[in-house]
């Protein structure tokens, strides 16, 4: 209550900077350390850098569902793997390990404080195989104005810690540049519709999708709909699945419960020419 109260009379440009002051003041503080965990079934080195990264990488983690599910697809040996929106890597880093050294990730966050650890993490588990790249994906390429806060997302979904200018590209344009890819994870807090706008090579190459689509939590703010996303995978060309928070598993789409897309959730999209 209080909060929404502050934010309704403290004007935008005060707020924003109080915001950004006490974030770089708790990132200042915060005593970095490297811990090493099991993350589904790779055990990677995390250096620790703010508290937001120690809530969600101080501890193992259950194998992810998608994972699971992309196995019995294009990811593995060899693979090229596009994860836009890595936030600090962990995951990109397991993708790594599933491709291995023949393969090729492409880890891409616009977050300045975020992409340092991205490029820190690669470096502790020795992975050169992932790449780390500082741009935001949208539907076209130049500047997009980002937020500043640690879970960044485009401004116009949050100006959470100040607005900043960062780099903007399409997949396509990531496809042109480091070959079409065999899976794309997007995660992009809300702009998932903007990022998909621009894929037309990219969809063009059959890749196998995951998608996080944050209903309730940007998506609409970005101007998107779970329509539109699931419109981008047709079950005529997709195995489509989806998974919640907490879920063990992923189950087809068309087993869904009409809930299960009332709020955040995950689809995993296999594309049917891989033949599972």
């Amino acid at each position: 209550m209080f909060k929404r109260v502050a934010r309704a009379v403290v004007p935008g440009p005060l707020r924003r900077f109080l915001q950004k002051r006490k974030l770089d003041r708790q990132v200042a503080a915060y005593p970095r350390r490297v811990v090493q965990h099991r993350y589904g079934d790779a055990i990677l080195k995390v250096e620790l850098a703010d508290g937001l990264a120690d809530g969600w990488y101080d501890h193992d983690w259950e194998p992810l569902p998608e994972l699971a599910v992309l196995g019995r697809g294009r990811l593995g040996a060899k693979a090229r793997v596009f994860d836009v929106g890595a936030h600090q890597g962990v995951v990109g880093l397991m993708l790594g390990r599933r491709v291995g050294s023949s393969g090729q990730v492409i880890i891409v966050e616009p977050n300045p404080h975020n992409f340092a650890m991205c490029r820190r993490n690669v470096e502790l588990n020795a992975m050169p195989w992932v790449v780390p790249l500082q741009a935001a994906v949208s539907d076209r390429v130049g500047v997009l104005a980002f937020s500043g806060g640690l879970n960044g997302a485009a401004a116009e979904v949050s100006d959470y810690g100040g607005v900043i200018d960062v780099p903007a590209v399409t997949l396509d344009t990531l496809t042109a540049e480091y070959g079409a890819p065999d899976v794309v994870f997007v995660d992009v807090e809300g702009y998932e519709c903007r990022a998909l706008a621009a894929a037309f090579a990219t969809f063009a190459a059959a890749p196998d999708w995951f998608v996080e689509v944050h209903v309730g939590c940007g998506l609409e703010a970005a101007g998107g709909s779970v329509e539109e996303v699931l419109g981008r995978f047709p079950e005529s060309e997709f195995k489509r699945f989806v998974h919640s928070e907490g879920d063990k598993e992923a189950i087809p789409l068309g087993s869904a419960p009409a809930e299960k897309f009332s709020a955040r959730f995950f689809l995993t999209a296999l594309h049917r020419t891989a033949g599972v």
